[in-house]
């Protein structure tokens, strides 16, 4: 019996991401086409081929490889088994037309950090509820990809900014139930938007998504331990519905908001 392909694709509403592809294909060769976007892609099993420029490349598992804009390639699976990707397709200006030609030279790397950043992203963008997490990680993949295509020191610490970390920290403090953006809280600091995620991390050892959950959490245990119904406390809290704040509450806590409150009676 042939494998069949499977295929899921959407637009999530994130700042800089186009479009998410998750695909296994146990046969399919992509003939040559460009796309208008930066191609950011995983493979979790398998192996692809591709040709970039007229240049042949070729993938592994966990490795992660970027397609520059407007640049012919192709792709197809290097053995019988197929293969499993996932791809996020980014804004052009996001990495910038001036790396391009870095991108056709090297357009792979075997980064550990990289591949679990961009494993991070998929996690939360898979999620509605979760736009903010995503906008704070594609932050962290954009710098790290923009420091191997740049040939710089993809391990270098962030640069000390306590002023800001505590800005930051005090602008998600006031707005922990109604959220806010990742562009928004770098206006009102007047810095970019990777430089807010790593100055936060520095100063606070936590990406500002996170912390910004664990403040909805504690609201959460609170009302859940006042007896109030485990969907009423995730709307009033902040998360997008009783799946997101479960799915983050067990991974906190390690059990389900409902066992949580019952275990008070």
């Amino acid at each position: 019996m042939v494998p069949t392909p499977t295929v899921r694709a959407w637009r999530p509403p994130v700042a800089g991401v186009v479009e998410v592809l998750h695909a296994y294909f146990p046969d399919h060769a992509y003939p040559r086409h460009t796309h208008d976007t930066w191609t950011v892609l995983l493979v979790d099993a398998g192996t692809v081929a591709y040709d970039l420029e007229r240049r042949s490349h070729g993938t592994v598992p966990r490795q992660v490889t970027v397609l520059p804009p407007h640049v012919a390639h192709d792709g197809r699976a290097a053995s019988a088994a197929g293969f499993r990707k996932r791809v996020v397709y980014l804004e052009e200006p996001l990495l910038g037309t001036d790396r391009v030609g870095a991108a056709v030279d090297r357009p792979g790397w075997a980064d550990p950090v990289l591949a679990a950043a961009v494993d991070g992203l998929h996690g939360a963008l898979v999620h509605p509820g979760d736009g903010f997490e995503a906008e704070s990680r594609l932050a962290l993949v954009a710098d790290r990809l923009a420091r191997h295509l740049a040939g710089r020191d993809v391990d270098a610490p962030a640069v000390a900014d306590r002023p800001l970390a505590w800005a930051v920290r005090e602008l998600l403090d006031g707005r922990v139930v109604e959220g806010v953006g990742l562009a928004d809280v770098a206006r009102a600091t007047y810095a970019s938007p990777t430089h807010v995620v790593r100055a936060f991390t520095a100063e606070f050892g936590l990406p500002p998504h996170r912390y910004l959950t664990g403040r909805r959490l504690d609201l959460a245990r609170r009302r859940l331990l006042a007896g109030e119904r485990p969907a009423d406390v995730a709307v009033a809290v902040g998360f997008h519905d009783q799946a997101h704040l479960g799915r983050h509450f067990r991974r906190l806590l390690g059990v389900a908001p409902g066992a949580y409150a019952r275990s008070a009676r």
